[in-house]
């Protein structure tokens, strides 16, 4: 039986890429969905076909109810070995003094408050002071973090900024219990994600910022999260790889 990956958020985008490179370099995977089963199906299917095994897991990564009991699960299914914290929320376009309380919200809840109760939940099965055989956690970050996302979603900026925080952190906690934590900071990248905040044509309009001049496709990003994952990266932990295209 082989390791098992976790991917919060896995239907679509960056996590469903992430599944699927993860498949391929051998991990068995519980794809993590809110609401879109027939997506996250599709993802574990795509998996199975490449000759692992997949489960779909579902679960409001802002509930921590959820989160508990996704982990749980996962634990019927394997031995947890790597946390990619991929589930992630906008909370909409809005400038600061048009923000509302329910935005900044949901934007906290999903993106700072889910990701931190998902790796104390990851740490309590990998480190090796809990019992474990070590492993991984990447959190997906975002640029914002460092550009400040001005004029559109400070709020999202601020609460990428806070899992940048955490992962330093945590990697230094975690460190001699052989767990390690990164976080990948990703630039413009051509998903869903702009869509469900209500700008669906978001990449391709600010691709003239970017320096390579285009977006980054959901693999590229996913390829950054695998190797930090994998052996590669063993002596890497509390770092922030910036995947942005130069921007």
């Amino acid at each position: 039986m082989a390791d098992v990956m976790l991917v919060t958020g896995g239907g679509r985008g960056i996590g469903a890429a992430v599944a699927l490179l993860g498949a391929q370099r051998g991990f068995d995977v519980a794809v993590n969905y809110r609401e879109d089963e027939r997506a996250a199906a599709s993802v574990a299917n795509a998996v199975r076909a490449i000759g692992v095994r997949a489960t779909t897991i579902q679960g409001d990564v802002s509930r921590e109810p959820d989160i508990v009991k996704m982990f749980q699960q996962v634990d019927t299914f394997g031995t947890l070995a790597a946390l990619v914290n991929n589930a992630g929320v906008t909370g909409g376009f809005s400038k600061v003094a048009d923000l509302t309380a329910a935005a900044l919200g949901k934007a906290l809840a999903v993106n700072t408050y889910g990701a931190i109760l998902c790796a104390r939940e990851a740490v309590r099965r990998l480190s090796t002071t809990w019992g474990g055989n070590g492993g991984a956690i990447v959190n997906v970050g975002s640029l914002a973090a460092r550009l400040g996302g001005a004029g559109e979603w400070v709020h999202y900026a601020a609460s990428k900024a806070a899992i940048e925080a955490f992962t330093i952190g945590l990697a230094r906690e975690v460190a001699n219990e052989g767990v390690r934590v990164n976080a990948v900071a990703a630039g413009i990248v051509d998903t869903e994600l702009h869509a469900a905040a209500g700008d669906p044509h978001r990449a391709k309009r600010l691709a003239q910022t970017i320096p390579m001049g285009r977006a980054a496709t959901a693999t590229e990003i996913a390829e950054s999260i695998l190797w930090l994952v994998s052996p590669a990266a063993s002596y890497t932990t509390g770092a922030i790889v910036e995947v942005g295209g130069g921007r």
